[in-house]
């Protein structure tokens, strides 16, 4: 049986966007975050549990994307083509598209496949397919030409067989359709001609495909709203010859043969398809999920805004423009079975979803390898499916714990658990883990009294949670004051939504220092300047480069005169406003990743007295890195310069009318006030410095009249 899940919004089409909706949504390095590319100039990076976006690039004004920005799985870069041959490839940490990596290619990209376990590979319109090492080493080489004239590419895919890359591509010419194979292990490119049989006259509307050890199973949804299905061998007979396959009817009708647009399908698993379309001539668009195995269909859902045709399959969701908007739907699909096919099985269901069971004349489906319901070979099937099922299977061991969480004690807990992880990891891993941590806390809701604290650390331990996998264990951290266990929770977690960061931050501020000094926390980020109070003389270090600015020798007349009192702001800044520990667990904030938009309305509730405080740490911080070339701080994984002015700049935008009214705070906020004065005479100083610099190069250039050795004299004025 088939179920589809409450749908929901990922984001509106961006204003940018074409008529065509979006070029495609495409994996990231990271299971949960998706690349969405819409058909004007602009890359979104989206995390869907959180359903937010972590990241936006665009193209400039007058360029326009042309095929999907893809993840290289090998590097966590991402890669876009843009005016059909300029590729670009750029990460997270990148602003402006216009200033990262650009190569020209000499032809034009139909698109760029990227999968996990191997290199990117591009697909040019011609036909040729070049990895994008090879590429990238020489952009301009010459990419040949493999379809024939007026041949267009039509949809393509790309898998791995046996850990080795396979591409198949369809193009389309005078009606007619052909399927390209590229084996990379081998480098054999075989051509196959798909006869359309009796259905000559038919238009292939939409393409999906799936591979087992020897064929691609490759489907197509016609115009006349049937189903087919071809096989093409992995490994053919004669590569050399263009072959013909012949395709064979899998579903009949399953949308009205008169749509033209917003018709496409996706194979989900070996039994059940997904199918986008209107299922008669005068009703609205469905999603539907239909079992090919028993053709039957499992579930519609009405999308009454419409849809562009498109649909995208990952994991467990699928994706889809309804209206204008991006939107997902998870699905569920359970191993196929007769008694799932015809809606006999007990199951919940989506209110706004209809289960059926659309049935076809068996009796004429012996072509496609169905026996007829009272055939001998079906009750044999389904005896030795009765047996099997009899058979009770083993309990799996993390089914085991989980019994075991909800009636055993504290200490018995704990030593299941080791004994659990001390098991051969599965690739299921994370996922098992996540429900063990909401096994866990499920308890504690029922029970206050259970707080399984050392194995929620054993579990955070294990560095393979998210927030999204555990969304209440932090909640439960904060409701109990556990700074380690939050610490923890923002060294590992890559999704914590700023809400939550800012609730850490409140806490992390607010607590005693008497109950920090009890607390358990890890002080490597802090270790090499904890013991910032040292017995020398402060006079001998008075003199402070910012940067390479000393304000003591300042010549800038637009900068301002120094303070007065200069020893004493030199010892209340060189001093650490915040025991060792509670530096430990702000650099963990201030390591955590975060979204400005979202971020900065929660930093407005925070004290003011708490605000000025965190200033005076930053500032602190900025004096430590000033103390050496590199501008780094010291120690394990500690805050870098970036974060802390980043941090500087957020806690002002958010609060600077509060803070400016706080006598302690103008101290501070002068002294930050004459830092920005000083970085910007530096800033200017070095300007003109550059103007001179270059004008030494360009002299250095010219080499006219010169002999081998000779004396100058350059004037600088």
């Amino acid at each position: 049986m088939a179920a589809l899940e409450e749908e929901f919004t990922l984001s509106a089409v961006p204003l940018g966007a074409g008529p065509d909706g979006l070029l495609g949504v495409e994996q990231s390095d990271k299971t949960d975050q998706f690349l969405v590319t819409d058909s004007g100039r602009t890359v979104i990076l989206y995390k869907v549990s959180d359903q937010k976006p972590l990241g936006s690039w665009s193209v400039k004004q007058g360029q326009i994307i042309t095929c999907p920005a893809v993840c290289n799985f090998q590097t966590g870069e991402y890669i876009v083509v843009h005016d059909h041959k300029v590729l670009r490839l750029w990460n997270n940490e990148d602003v402006n598209l216009d200033k990262v990596f650009k190569a020209t290619l000499s032809a034009e990209v139909y698109r760029i496949h990227s999968i996990q376990g191997t290199e990117p590979l591009v697909l040019f319109k011609e036909g040729a397919v070049c990895g994008l090492e090879a590429l990238l080493a020489e952009p301009q080489q010459k990419i040949e030409t493999v379809i024939s004239d007026e041949e267009v590419i039509k949809w393509t895919k790309f898998f791995m067989v046996f850990r080795h890359p396979v591409l198949i591509f369809i193009t389309e010419k005078h009606g007619n359709y052909f399927a390209y194979v590229q084996m990379f292990n081998s480098r054999i490119l075989s051509k196959y001609t798909l006869l359309l049989g009796q259905e000559e006259k038919s238009v292939i509307q939409s393409f999906t495909a799936s591979v087992d050890r020897k064929f691609i199973s490759l489907m197509s949804l016609s115009s006349d709203g049937c189903i087919y299905e071809t096989l093409i061998p992995i490994h053919p007979s004669d590569p050399g010859k263009s072959q013909k396959v012949v395709r064979s009817l899998v579903l009949k009708t399953v949308v009205s043969g008169n749509a033209r647009n917003g018709v496409a399908l996706t194979i989900l698993d070996q039994d059940h398809i997904a199918v986008l379309g209107p299922p008669l001539p005068a009703s609205k668009e469905c999603l539907s999920i239909w079992n090919t195995k028993f053709q039957t269909l499992q579930i519609s859902k009405e999308l009454p805004q419409g849809t562009s045709g498109q649909l995208w399959y990952y994991g467990e969701n699928l994706f889809m423009l309804h209206g204008k908007f991006l939107t997902v739907i998870p699905y569920k699909c359970e191993v196929s079975s007769l008694a799932g096919a015809l809606g006999k099985l007990k199951h919940s269901q989506d209110p706004g979803t209809h289960s059926m069971s659309h049935f076809v004349n068996w009796e004429t489906s012996q072509g496609h390898g169905f026996e007829s319901q009272n055939s001998e070979p079906s009750k044999r099937i389904l005896r030795r499916r009765k047996s099997e099922t009899s058979v009770e299977p083993e309990v799996p061991a993390s089914k085991q714990l989980l019994s075991t969480i909800k009636k055993d004690s504290e200490k018995h807990i704990e030593v299941e658990l080791r004994k659990f992880l001390a098991i051969k990891r599965t690739p299921d891993f994370h996922t098992v883990i996540g429900d063990i941590v909401m096994g866990l806390l499920g308890r504690w809701k029922t029970e206050p009294s259970f707080y399984p604290r050392n194995s929620l650390m054993q579990l955070i331990q294990t560095h393979v949670l998210s927030y999204s996998l555990c969304p209440g264990l932090m909640e439960v951290a904060l409701e109990k004051t556990d700074v380690q266990m939050l610490q923890l929770c923002l060294q590992q977690f890559p999704d914590i939504p700023e809400a939550v960061t800012c609730a850490c931050l409140k806490i992390f501020l607010s607590i005693g220092d008497d109950i920090l000094q009890k607390a358990d926390v890890n002080m490597e980020s802090v270790s090499a300047y904890s013991d910032a109070v040292q017995d020398e003389h402060m006079e001998e270090q008075s003199e402070i480069l910012q940067n390479g600015f000393n304000p003591e020798e300042d010549n800038c007349d637009t900068c301002d005169k120094e303070l007065s009192e200069k020893s004493q702001d030199t010892l209340e800044t060189t001093l650490c406003p915040v025991i060792p520990k509670k530096a430990a667990l702000l650099n963990a904030i201030l390591r955590s990743a975060y979204s400005e938009t979202f971020l900065l309305p929660h930093l407005k509730d925070i004290p003011a007295q708490h605000i000025t405080l965190f200033l005076q740490y930053l500032y602190f911080l900025y004096l430590k890195c000033s103390e050496n070339a590199t501008m780094t701080l010291p120690g394990i994984h500690p805050p870098t310069l970036n974060q802390i002015m980043d941090w500087i700049c957020l806690l002002l935008d958010a609060n600077f009318t509060v803070v400016v009214m706080i006598p302690e705070a103008k101290r501070l906020l002068l002294s930050l006030y004459k830092f920005v004065k000083s970085q910007i005479c530096i800033c200017s100083e070095l300007n003109k410095i550059e103007v001179s610099f270059r004008e030494l190069q360009k002299l250095s250039q010219e080499k006219n009249n010169r002999e081998l050795y000779s004396i100058e004299v350059l004037e600088l004025f």
